[in-house]
This record gives structure tokens, C-alpha cells and sequence, in this order.
């Protein structure tokens, strides 16, 4: 299967976003859907999700859903395989309700598909489609870089993974928890967590950190020798930027884009450029580079003139006057005060990420009826509408929350905090 880079221009309607909600309960259904047809999943939700409710079935245009999931073929046997594997698999779904009564549910993926003059025509049952247009409970999936992975295990686990990126840590996982979120349940070599280790974690893990906006690292609980669960930390991955350009602004309509382009640059890297430096200072760069006689890999010296802002020699300038230095100082000042202040953000930012993730550990290790009654004691601190409204929706993941959060759990488990 050829892979494609999608022109979002040629797309149109729920198509041209970037990312589709996804429930969290079909994130959980889906461990055994192969790469395509998890991809193809998440286009289809992204396709219908604004009539998930109102429409009794959805379409859309074969091709474009080929170009999509990264298939570009005229062949469009193996996309029939797929559509007949999602309505073929039963989803299954156990959470709370937003009166935190538990709720159990399996429907197929899909009630029909079908593929009739180059148009798709599927549809979900009604009680999935209310499950997957809950707006309360879902995960940002972003349809482009789910076009960067090439195992259906990894995809998988950045989906069960990316939910939790705000509070740092997706919690502990059984081991037989993890096994049914990667769709390899039921499977005796798997059984052994020498193989699941080897074949299933390190692979997933290392496709998570390679191809998406996600950096996680895997840690283990044991008991005696044997371990018996999972989590994973997850933090932002520093290549954010590469993940998340689009071309919303009309980069590819510039004349500093085509230049790039020319000079043999890739979509993705001239894109990268002009987003993170500006139009201005790539345009200069190449200019630079033109007035060079000896450069051997245009490609190569660009990286080099735009990284380490190569410039052209300059005449030697006069010293500097008591107003211009002190302007300068002025000007530096300023700078670090900045870059204090992201630091001290950054720094809150990951702190809260930790708590959450203590917060997360506590909760787990409470049985039903104390996790019950801490919710109810939690919510009866809480004097508005919105704060309550907003802890039904994230539970102890609120943001909005979190100050109030905190001090619940120091209260209730004095030293829990503490490094």
C-alpha cells in the first residue's frame, strides 16, 4: 500500500479537521482491528460524527476514503475486507454513567456497509452512536499522524495512551487488561510476559515515540518475580511540530514553499521551516545560498544555513551608542524574564501532571464502594455548577478541578504528595 500525503484542500465538510473525538469506550472495543481497519475506524467517526445522532447512515467518496487511511489503490478488495471486519466485530463497552451508575453494552462497529458507484454508505447502531458522540468522555485522535504508524499494536496503544496525556500516566493496567486493549487476549503465547514484553510493549512503544505527538515509557508492578501490571508515563514529544503543521494558512501557496520544493526540499520539512521560522527567514536563507559557488547538497547546506543562521559577512560597524547598549539590555532582560516564565509554566505544568497521575494511582487502589463515596464527598465540596459539572465529565482528571482536587487527597491521605 502506497502512502499519501493528504491534500486537505481537495477535502471537504467534517473531512478538513485534523482530529476526530473519540469515545473512550471504543478506544477499549477495538484491540483486535488490524492497522487498516483501525485507521479506517477513526476516518469514518471523523466522516459522521457532526450527524452521529440525526442520520440513520452516513457516506462517503471510496477514494478519498482510501487516500485517507493511506491506501491508494484501485483495488478496492482489501478496503471490502475491512468494512466487513467492522461490521463483523462486536464492541463492548463498561463505564460509569454521568450519575456514575456502571453501564454494560456490546453492538457491532458497524450495523452495515456498503460501496455502490465509488460512494461508501455505512452506519452505526443507535446505542454506539451515543456512546462514540459523548462529548464528555473522549480522546483528540489526529487522522494524520495515525497515517504514520505501520502496526496495528502501536496504533492501539497511542490511542489507549493519548487520553491521558494531560495528567501524565494512564494508571496502573492489568496485565490481562493490557492484553485485551492490544486485541491479543485469548492468545497462550502471549500469556507469557517474555513474549508480550518482546513482540507486543517494546514494538508499540517504540512506533509511539517514532510517529506520533506522544513520547511514553513503560513501568511495571511485580509480585514476587512475576509482573502483574502496567502503566505508562506519557509526555509531549519535543517533535510536536512536525506532527501537527497544517496547511490551513496556505503555506503551499507561497513562493518560499515552491522555492523549497525546488531545491529538492520535502513537503513536511519546507512546511516544518516556514512554520517555525517564518517565511522571511527561510526566504533569506535560501538567498544566501544561491550567492554560494561551491555548495554540493543544497538539501544538506540549507538545514545547515537555516539551524545555524548562516549569514552573509558584514563590514565592520561602528561601536555601539549608551542608548543603543542599553536598549539591548532592555530588550535581553525581557527575553529571560520570557523564558522564566515559561520555565515556571513548564515546570506547573509537569508538577500538576505528577499529582494527577499519585491522584490516579490512589484512586485505583480503592475498592468500588470507597471510590463511590469519595466521588460523592468530592463533589459536595464543590460550590458551583460548572466545577461539578466539569468533575461528572472528567472525574479526577478535571482540570478546572485540580487546585480543589489536590487538597482533597493531601487531606484525605496527608503526605500523598510528597517526593
Amino acid at each position: 500500500m502506497a502512502q499519501t500525503q493528504i491534500d486537505m484542500d481537495k477535502l471537504t465538510g467534517a473531512l478538513r479537521r485534523e482530529t476526530v473525538k473519540k469515545n473512550v469506550a471504543a478506544i477499549h472495543i477495538s484491540g483486535k482491528l488490524s492497522l487498516l481497519q483501525r485507521k479506517l475506524s477513526n476516518v469514518l467517526l471523523l466522516n459522521a460524527y457532526d450527524s452521529l445522532t440525526s442520520a440513520q447512515s452516513h457516506s462517503i467518496d471510496a477514494r478519498t476514503l482510501a487516500m485517507m487511511v493511506g491506501y491508494n489503490s484501485n483495488d478496492f478488495d482489501t478496503l471490502r475486507a475491512s468494512l466487513r471486519a467492522l461490521a463483523e466485530t462486536v464492541a463492548e463497552w463498561d463505564m460509569l454513567d454521568e450519575d456514575g451508575k456502571q453501564e454494560w453494552g456490546v453492538s457491532s462497529l458497524l450495523s452495515f456497509a456498503k460501496l455502490k458507484n465509488g460512494i461508501c454508505e455505512y452506519a452505526y447502531s443507535p446505542a454506539l452512536a451515543q456512546k462514540l458522540h459523548d462529548p464528555k468522555i473522549y480522546a483528540l485522535i489526529n487522522v494524520h499522524i495515525q497515517k504514520n504508524f505501520s502496526s496495528g499494536h502501536g496504533l492501539a496503544l497511542y490511542e489507549n495512551c493519548y487520553r491521558f496525556v494531560r495528567t501524565g500516566s494512564t494508571g496502573w493496567w492489568s496485565l490481562d487488561t493490557f492484553r485485551k486493549l492490544m486485541g491479543v487476549d485469548g492468545s497462550s503465547y502471549y500469556e507469557s510476559f517474555k513474549h508480550l514484553n518482546a513482540k507486543i510493549i517494546k514494538p508499540a512503544v517504540a512506533e509511539v515515540n517514532k510517529s506520533s505527538d506522544i513520547e511514553i515509557t513503560p513501568e511495571f508492578q511485580k509480585k514476587g518475580r512475576a509482573v502483574t501490571d502496567i502503566r505508562f508515563l506519557i509526555k509531549e514529544n519535543p517533535q510536536l511540530a512536525m506532527f501537527q503543521i497544517d496547511d490551513s494558512d496556505g503555506t503551499r501557496n507561497l513562493p518560499v514553499y515552491k522555492a523549497l520544493l525546488a531545491q529538492g526540499i520535502s513537503d513536511r520539512l519546507a512546511r516544518q521551516w516556514i512554520a517555525e521560522h517564518g517565511e522571511d527567514y527561510v526566504q533569506e536563507k535560501l538567498s544566501y545560498m544561491s550567492d554560494q559557488d561551491t555548495v554540493k547538497s543544497k538539501v544538506g547546506y540549507l538545514t545547515a544555513a537555516i539551524r545555524d543562521d548562516y549569514k552573509p559577512a558584514r563590514e565592520a560597524t561602528p561601536e555601539p551608542t549608551e542608548a543603543a547598549r542599553q536598549l539591548a539590555e532592555a530588550r535581553e532582560a525581557k527575553r529571560r524574564a520570557e523564558e522564566s516564565e515559561v520555565d515556571t509554566r513548564r515546570a506547573a505544568k509537569a508538577e500538576r501532571g505528577r499529582r494527577f497521575a499519585i491522584v490516579a494511582d490512589v484512586v485505583a487502589g480503592r475498592n468500588p464502594t470507597q471510590r463511590d463515596a469519595d466521588k460523592r464527598l468530592f463533589m459536595a465540596t464543590l460550590d458551583d455548577d460548572l466545577s461539578r459539572e466539569e468533575f461528572r465529565a472528567h472525574g479526577w482528571n478535571s482540570a478546572l478541578n485540580s487546585s480543589a482536587i489536590f487538597a482533597f487527597w493531601e487531606d484525605l491521605v496527608p503526605g500523598v504528595f510528597d517526593d
